[in-house]
């Protein structure tokens, strides 16, 4: 799916993403992400591959993403914006990509991962499959 531009913008601000996987007994698992697009997929770096997100996503790849805006829509409500979508994991990358992120959210010239030669990682791909929130995005 094509993601509208001001959806776009959002993903590609500094608001933190929620990102919801399900355990396997089907309970939601709730962690904040860091996240960006490449092309118009939602992608987000993971260095400790043992993390109950990633293995969730890779038992079962359905998940949803919220992230809070700053705008506000009539009648006063504050926009957000939910990505429900299919998710895959790549092998490698998650430094490269932590370190472009890092500019977004905490700055420029920040170094991160702040260590020699982190692990290669895990590259969370979400295809997006349906838009939902408040926001122009929805319209």
């Amino acid at each position: 799916m094509k993601l509208p531009e001001s959806a776009r913008k959002l993903v590609e601000s500094d608001a933190l993403a929620h990102l919801v996987t399900l355990n396997p007994d089907g309970s939601p698992q709730v962690t904040c992400v860091w996240v960006g697009l490449d092309d118009d997929e939602i992608v987000s770096g993971h260095l400790l591959a043992d993390q109950r997100k990633l293995q969730n996503a890779a038992r079962d790849p359905r998940v949803a993403l919220s992230i809070e805006g700053t705008g506000i829509q009539p009648p006063g409500l504050k926009q957000y914006l939910v990505l429900h979508g299919r998710a895959r994991l790549e092998e490698g990358g998650a430094p490269e990509l932590l370190q472009r992120l890092a500019h977004v959210y905490l700055g420029p010239g920040v170094r991160f991962p702040p260590m020699d030669d982190p692990p290669p990682g895990k590259v969370m791909r979400i295809t997006v499959e349906r838009i939902g929130g408040v926001g122009p995005w929805t319209s």
